[in-house]
């Protein structure tokens, strides 16, 4: 890129969810600082973070919900729809434990959106025995985990998502782009793809 003039894109700011200006705080504090600061973050499926995005196809708005496990920064589960509502975030929670055959994680972490927030959310949450645990409002960097895999993915996907023809053709390359994380995309911290990251974990502790 040096040799050539190139410089990578920079996206702008992360959007804000106008639906959750004047909420009050949720009863959920933050149980993962102290995890990662004292450094417990040490197997899979301990704690599993969330969150959503938007993608604009020709005037009309794609919503992804994703959940990615902390330890080996897989994306373990995700769903797309035409809405941002809690029956989003819901199914990308379910894909989740469909995708690690129903290995609950101790904790779930996410922002404080009206999606995470709401009784039938936190009361599935709560009948499966996770923790929930939730940023402060107004602090998206206590949940940058998801934000930096989201600048990521939008730049693999390509940005001119009007390219596509079809909201279909979209969605396979959704598909396409998180398979290509997962698998084969080096992750700056872990120096390998979240895939192999958690392969070589199963293969040291065999």
């Amino acid at each position: 890129m040096s040799k050539y003039g190139l410089k990578p894109y920079k996206r702008k700011a992360r959007w804000g969810k106008r639906r959750d200006i004047g909420n009050k705080p949720a009863p959920y504090p933050n149980l993962i600082k102290h995890i990662i600061i004292s450094n417990q973050l040490n197997s899979p499926n301990l704690v599993w973070v969330s969150d959503f995005t938007y993608i604009k196809h020709q005037f009309k708005y794609l919503y992804l919900a994703t959940y990615m496990d902390l330890f080996t920064r897989e994306i373990i589960g995700w769903s797309l729809s035409n809405k941002h509502d809690k029956q989003l975030v819901i199914s990308a929670l379910l894909d989740g434990l469909l995708t690690t055959s129903f290995q609950l994680p101790k904790i779930v972490h996410s922002d404080q959106g009206s999606e995470y927030t709401c009784k039938l959310y936190t009361d599935f949450i709560s009948y499966l025995g996770i923790q929930l645990s939730m940023s402060k409002k107004a602090s998206p960097w206590e949940n940058g985990y998801q934000e930096s895999f989201y600048n990521n993915f939008k730049t693999d996907l390509g940005l001119e998502f009007d390219r596509f023809n079809t909201v279909g053709e979209l969605i396979e390359a959704v598909h396409q782009t998180i398979n290509y994380y997962n698998n084969r995309r080096i992750h700056t911290s872990l120096k390998t793809s979240p895939r192999q990251f958690r392969e070589m974990y199963r293969l040291q502790t065999y």
